[in-house]
């Protein structure tokens, strides 16, 4: 479903993701995981199309650079970890606008039952439903991050990119929100790609890791057959005895 091969890309000509190639199937879960500043942003916002790269991404078998923006975003939802809001809208206004690529003539042609029907099964399901009439100036910021997640489903994609999508959420959210994209992307021609900073999660979540350091790919595993190994050279730190001592205090 989605197909990276050799990208590089960056800020100002300063590359910071440097010849990275993996590929998504229908149905997979990759969760990307590195050190602060290893590029694992910059390389979301690249699958996105919404920053310039050289290499190849085809997604669903077209070439991402060919698609228009809205075209784009009918295949593709991103929800980055710096969610912002610039108006007072209410919660089911914000979770609308994850329909405005799939309208025909944008928001200013308004919504039909179809478009409610999304919007309001995505705050559902996101535990944001009962909030539908609250302004989202109101909210709390674990109430705000499941609202924009809200309207990451409600625009319907067949791939999604999460920027650490647990931010801001409680430990009982956090479970909920791996196991509802578990179910997600086993429904249809979809996958789903992810940052997480909390190795726990990635590993309940993904089905496939992909470990980067200074901009560039230093392996890509199964999560079943993982060789732990490779997480302390990417952190540069004993990662197994870390997890070991954090372990027994549960004992």
């Amino acid at each position: 479903m989605l197909q990276v091969k050799h990208v590089s890309c960056g800020y100002d000509k300063y590359p910071v993701v440097k010849d990275v190639s993996v590929s998504l199937e229908e149905g997979e879960r990759l969760c990307i995981l590195g050190p602060n500043g290893c590029g694992k942003t910059t390389f979301l916002r690249a699958l996105a199309g919404i920053l310039p790269y050289s290499g190849e991404i085809t997604v669903c078998g077209e070439s991402l650079k060919g698609m228009k923006r809205r075209q784009a975003a009918q295949k593709i939802a991103l929800m980055s970890q710096l969610s912002s809001y610039s108006f007072s809208y209410t919660v089911y206004e914000t979770v609308m606008l994850g329909r405005y690529a799939h309208m025909k003539r944008g928001l200013l042609g308004g919504e039909n039952s179809e478009d409610r029907r999304i919007v309001l099964e995505s705050m559902e399901r996101t535990g944001t439903l009962e909030l539908k009439d609250r302004l989202i100036t109101e909210l709390s910021g674990g109430q705000l991050q499941r609202v924009f997640l809200a309207r990451v489903f409600a625009q319907d994609p067949q791939i999604i990119l999460l920027d650490e999508p647990t931010n801001h959420l409680d430990l009982k959210y956090q479970i909920e929100l791996i196991e509802y994209l578990k179910e997600w992307s086993l429904k249809g021609k979809r996958c789903v790609a992810g940052v997480l900073h909390d190795i726990n999660l990635a590993l309940a979540f993904a089905d496939t890791l992909l470990l980067m350091d200074e901009g560039r790919v230093q392996a890509v595993e199964k999560t079943d057959h993982f060789d732990f190994s490779l997480l302390s050279r990417t952190y540069h730190m004993d990662v197994q005895d870390y997890m070991r001592k954090s372990l027994k205090r549960w004992e």
